[in-house]
């Protein structure tokens, strides 16, 4: 091949050749683009929106219109922060965009109105009930010695949590395994029975905590003659478990992939083997958020307990009889009275519901995180924790035994043995 041959076939591929990063002109570097974070201009638009809001709506209060009450005040601030705000967006921005950003404002809005509701919620109650909570009484003792006038030393609301764990136990023993299967029956078998359970369970969630009440009351006490008790406040908890239960299983369950089911069928195994080892472990997590679901809807009922277990001033941890009282409905009771000691252990009971109530919402999500993966990850930490263990105490018995003098007398009998 000639020279002139070479030079046409070796330029053209020098010339294609991308050059290393390092070799490359800083005029032309690679510009990096951030598509994510809030931006300056954002910010100034949010901070100026809100400014030219609260001076329009003090303006229009103190000289166009007057305004009474600060929740007019916020209404009006806000409708024309979002104006002003829609106005300054648009100068730089396209119409979708400017929809974009108000949407996400409004939003936003909406979350921070609830947290900040939510919050006021807490902080009250436990603001009101926290001079009795203060005094350990609150948590050892019941209102069988303790009366309206007695001081907040006196009397606590330990009978009602008493009565709350075994009312919500009751419920739940009957609402998880009974409202686990419905949901599998539902999703699982199809059909015209199917379609009219899951219409009767959607109007059940809507039935009035009464209505429950009143029900239990009819049946189980009066029809069938047994007394008011913690049973019977427990089944009517049930009622009102179980439609929330039943509903949040059965989207859960819906939610199963069905690639995973046609691949166990599909190697042999039936329905149940199928329910049981692939659809149950899937829905682990979702299912332990309906049982929370379930349990903060009948954790809170007052009627139907007071109607179907009455009200005690005593400790009563026998379900099968007596009344038993819990925790909502003693703080109705207490908040009503005229007294501020007894307002004050009202609220006191309202922060240890609270309380209880996320000891349980923690216990489900840890207990329901529990996946396969997860614990065999357990399983291994605890065999690399043993066989370390078991390296030190075989390092310590070595060093025990590099340390321990030799004994003479033993050594002495020796050589005189093997003299012999």
């Amino acid at each position: 091949m000639t020279e002139l041959a070479q030079r046409e076939v070796v330029e053209p591929l020098v010339a294609s050749t991308v050059l290393p990063r390092t070799h490359a002109r800083p005029d032309t570097a690679e510009v990096r683009r951030f598509t994510s974070g809030v931006r300056i201009g954002d910010l100034l638009a949010l901070l100026g929106a809100a400014a030219a809001a609260l001076a329009l709506t003090t303006l229009i209060s103190s000289q166009i219109a007057p305004m009474r009450g600060v929740l007019a005040f916020v209404v009006v601030a806000y409708a024309l922060f979002l104006v002003v705000y829609a106005v300054l967006v648009s100068l730089d921005e396209t119409g979708p965009v400017v929809r974009d950003r108000v949407i996400a404002v409004l939003v936003q809005s909406g979350a921070f109105l609830l947290v900040g509701t939510l919050a006021s919620v807490l902080v009250y109650t436990v603001g009101r009930g926290f001079r009795s909570m203060l005094h350990l009484n609150m948590f050892t003792q019941d209102m069988t010695l303790a009366g309206p006038l007695d001081p907040l030393t006196r009397g606590g609301v330990m009978h009602a949590i008493v009565g709350t764990l075994i009312q919500i136990s009751i419920a739940l023993a009957i609402t998880i395994p009974l409202g686990v299967t419905t949901a599998l029956f539902l999703s699982e078998v199809p059909g015209r029975f199917a379609r009219f359970v899951r219409t009767i369970v959607e109007a059940m969630t809507a039935l009035p905590s009464i209505v429950a009440g009143l029900f239990i009351l009819a049946t189980f006490v009066l029809m069938l003659g047994f007394d008011k008790s913690g049973l019977a406040a427990g089944l009517a908890i049930t009622v009102m478990m179980l439609p929330i239960m039943i509903r949040a299983a059965d989207v859960v369950f819906r939610l199963v992939p069905h690639t995973l089911k046609e691949a166990s069928l599909g190697l042999g195994a039936g329905q149940l083997r199928t329910v049981l080892h692939v659809v149950l472990p899937t829905s682990r997590s979702g299912l332990t958020t309906a049982i929370i679901l379930a349990t903060a809807r009948g954790i809170g009922e007052t009627s139907p307990v007071l109607l179907t277990a009455g009200f005690t001033a005593s400790l009563n941890a026998n379900p099968l009889s007596g009344p038993m009282v819990s925790l909502p409905l003693l703080t109705f009771q207490f908040v009503k009275s005229p007294q501020q000691t007894m307002v004050d252990r009202g609220f006191g009971a309202a922060v240890v519901l609270m309380g209880l109530v996320l000891v349980l919402f923690v216990l489900a999500r840890v207990l329901g995180s529990q996946d396969v993966a997860k614990r065999a990850a357990r399983r291994q930490r605890r065999r690399a924790r043993a066989v370390r263990r078991q390296a030190l105490t075989r390092r310590a018995a070595a060093l025990v035994r590099r340390s321990a003098p030799a004994d003479p007398d033993h050594s002495g009998s020796s050589h005189r043995s093997t003299s012999a």
